[in-house]
């Protein structure tokens, strides 16, 4: 069996500073095989939490793959937001978009920030083509003997019953289309609440939609946590949602 941990909205500067040291004790316990961050590393992009959030996934003992989120975009910087977003990622830059193969499991990285938007709320999400492209490509190079997760920060659909007002950009196209080239799930982030959905895909196929919580102090539905996932031998997908009140956690 692959255990992988899946983790998201960080928010450095916000942190919930008991559950991210819970967290880091966790994954040196236990050891997964990876652990996927799907985004919001930081509150509001400054150099200061960017360099706290690299110290912080350096000293994981194992590989990590970053989603860049919404918030990790300069907030009080138009220029930079427009001109150079991810100039201050520094040396987390290695962990950005960074496909992961471990095991019979592959991570392919589906960006879905965006520094403009034709509309009101930048915070929501947009699926590029050459993003989506990228993805895809990735996506049908891997053989069909592995089971393959793709991360990103913003649920690509809402959940029936409202967990997102995200209303992503192509999200339903991007589904769809990753869907046909194999994806066995979708990892996000970005609503701070976990979630674990079969998505109807179309000819009575369908998808896994997996959402992680936060570990910061911005939690909304539930407290902090984070989600282990199972892969078996079979291709069995399996997911923990790992509660930090939970004994033993």
């Amino acid at each position: 069996m692959t255990r992988l941990f899946h983790v998201s909205d960080l928010h450095f500067g916000r942190q919930d500073q008991a559950a991210i040291d819970w967290f880091a004790a966790t994954v040196h316990a236990e050891r997964p095989a990876a652990v996927i961050c799907t985004g919001d590393l930081t509150q509001r992009a400054r150099s200061a939490e960017f360099e706290a959030a690299a110290r912080y996934l350096e000293s994981l003992p194992v590989p990590v793959t970053v989603e860049p989120g919404n918030h990790d975009l300069p907030y009080y910087n138009p220029y930079e937001r427009f001109f150079r977003p991810y100039r201050r990622y520094g040396r987390l830059e290695r962990m950005i978009e960074r496909p992961l193969d471990v095991a019979n499991v592959v991570i392919v990285p589906l960006k879905t920030t965006a520094r403009f938007q034709w509309r009101h709320n930048w915070s929501w999400g947009r699926v590029g083509r050459r993003a989506l492209a990228k993805a895809l490509a990735l996506l049908e190079s891997v053989g069909d003997d592995h089971v393959k997760l793709v991360a990103c920060h913003h649920p690509l659909i809402d959940r029936e019953g409202g967990e997102s007002s995200g209303k992503t950009i192509r999200g339903r196209e991007a589904l769809e289309a990753l869907a046909q080239a194999g994806a066995h799930a979708i990892l996000s982030g970005h609503v701070h609440t976990p979630f674990d959905l079969q998505v109807p895909v179309g000819d009575g196929a369908t998808i896994r939609k997996i959402g992680a919580g936060t570990l910061s102090e911005r939690v909304r539905e539930a407290p902090p946590s984070f989600n282990e996932i199972r892969v078996g031998e079979d291709g069995a997908l399996e997911v923990v949602h790992r509660w930090m009140e939970s004994p033993g956690a």
